[in-house]
């Protein structure tokens, strides 16, 4: 590992590390594949900014599913994106990131720095806005919900579950939120094992993480890895 990556994943560590001692919750989350090639869920968090053509392009031309959790900031700015997306339904499930991409905190914690919603009620309003706002663009109701940075308090969880989501947890985190160097990006996502959930982002055009990220995707394809929805893991058994 190059300098550089073993710094940036030490900080991803520690920051991890001080959420985690704030009574914060990571959600774990893998699955038991079905028979049959070995197989993992792509999920892609599209929280503001632009579009990654690099991933998503290649995704429609190799013909991969993905689950992208977009915010309502990004989906008002990406509207030309919003008509290719619905253009490949059978490819692209679309699940809620919230309104403003704010972490699901009720209470004082400060996940990796960021302010959050900070109170139910504001963790409400981040999740049925996010929840609105897809429904106004793809005429469809989100059934999973991750937050800004994939931490919640328990009380946030449990209001989360009772508006009728499911937390989106991962197995593994492919780049970092972004962070990582196309090189890092790539060896996390092509080492992939069965059953894993991959957490990426697609929203960052100009960082070199994307370009791995793809690369990565693709590399297990290669390996004759295939792909499902979170949708489809949910008939399957979850830990």
């Amino acid at each position: 590992m190059r300098r550089r990556e073993f710094i940036a994943a030490c900080c991803y560590a520690a920051f991890a590390g001080k959420a985690h001692g704030a009574g914060l919750i990571e959600p774990h989350m893998h699955f038991t594949p079905a028979a049959g090639p070995p197989q993992v869920a792509i999920t892609l968090d599209a929280c503001m900014g632009e579009t990654d053509m690099r991933i998503l392009g290649p995704l429609i031309e190799n013909a991969i599913p993905v689950t992208i959790f977009a915010t309502r900031r990004w989906l008002d700015r990406n509207p030309a994106t919003i008509g290719l997306l619905k253009q490949h339904r059978d490819l692209f499930v679309i699940e809620n990131h919230g309104a403003k991409h704010l972490s699901a905190v009720i209470g004082p914690g400060r996940p990796y720095g960021l302010v959050p919603a900070g109170t139910a009620a504001a963790v409400a309003e981040e999740v049925r806005g996010g929840a609105e706002a897809i429904a106004r663009a793809f005429g469809t109701s989100p059934k999973w919900y991750r937050d800004a940075t994939a931490l919640y308090s328990p009380d946030a969880m449990a209001l989360i579950g009772s508006m009728g989501f499911r937390i989106a947890g991962f197995s593994l985190n492919g780049d970092f939120g972004a962070s990582a160097s196309a090189r890092m990006a790539h060896k996390r996502i092509a080492g992939a094992k069965s059953g894993d959930i991959v957490i990426s982002h697609i929203n960052q055009p100009h960082r070199p993480a994307g370009a791995g990220v793809i690369s990565g995707i693709l590399a297990l394809k290669a390996r004759g890895f295939s792909f499902v929805h979170l949708d489809d893991v949910a008939t399957m058994a979850v830990g």
